[in-house]
């Protein structure tokens, strides 16, 4: 799916959100590795990432000409700042209406509104592919996440107490949340 938006940031700055392309490959591939590294709130660590940048041009690519999927990127003054998708959980019937939604920001962007910009877009673009639920996890600890999925409408609907398992041992809870984009009829 082709997207793009621009956005006021609370710094005054313009934030350009957009689907990702091949050109853009590098630099979403040094903002995953970056984000990754800066908190421990997402999946993986930065050397778990053995992507190329042939495979991430290959990866945008495809989601810029799926029906289903939209890879995303923030961008202010030519810098990726942060990604997010939605992905769709399945073709079959009983799993069409729904889709995953993630996102990451670069640490040194934090707190000027590319969450708010990457979520309100990834629930623009889901309403548009037609999805009736947008789901996603975050780790019970990330109370700002946590804030602004519940602002965007996001509710809870469970928790996973021992979803993630950091490298030191120790447990992390994520929270389940949903959106519901219609009335599901």
């Amino acid at each position: 799916m082709e997207y793009s938006q621009k956005v006021l940031l609370k710094d005054g700055r313009s934030c350009v959100v957009r689907s990702g392309t091949e050109q853009d490959a590098e630099g979403v591939l040094t903002n995953f590795i970056a984000t990754h590294a800066q908190t421990e709130f997402l999946t993986t660590y930065p050397d778990e990432t053995h992507i190329t940048i042939e495979q991430e041009k290959a990866y945008l690519k495809g989601k810029t000409d799926s029906k289903r999927d939209v890879a995303l990127i923030a961008e202010v003054d030519g810098v990726i700042t942060g990604t997010a998708g939605v992905d769709s959980m399945g073709a079959m019937d009983k799993t069409k209406h729904r889709a995953h939604f993630g996102i990451s920001i670069d640490q040194s962007w934090w707190g000027i509104g590319i969450g708010r910009a990457l979520t309100d877009a990834c629930i623009e673009c889901a309403k548009a592919m037609g999805y009736v639920q947008l789901e996603l996890e975050v780790v019970a600890d990330n109370k700002r996440a946590l804030a602004l999925y519940r602002s965007a409408g996001f509710i809870e609907y469970g928790r996973n107490p021992k979803s993630f398992r950091t490298r030191e041992g120790k447990w992390q809870e994520n929270v389940l949340m949903r959106l519901e984009l219609t009335d599901g009829n």
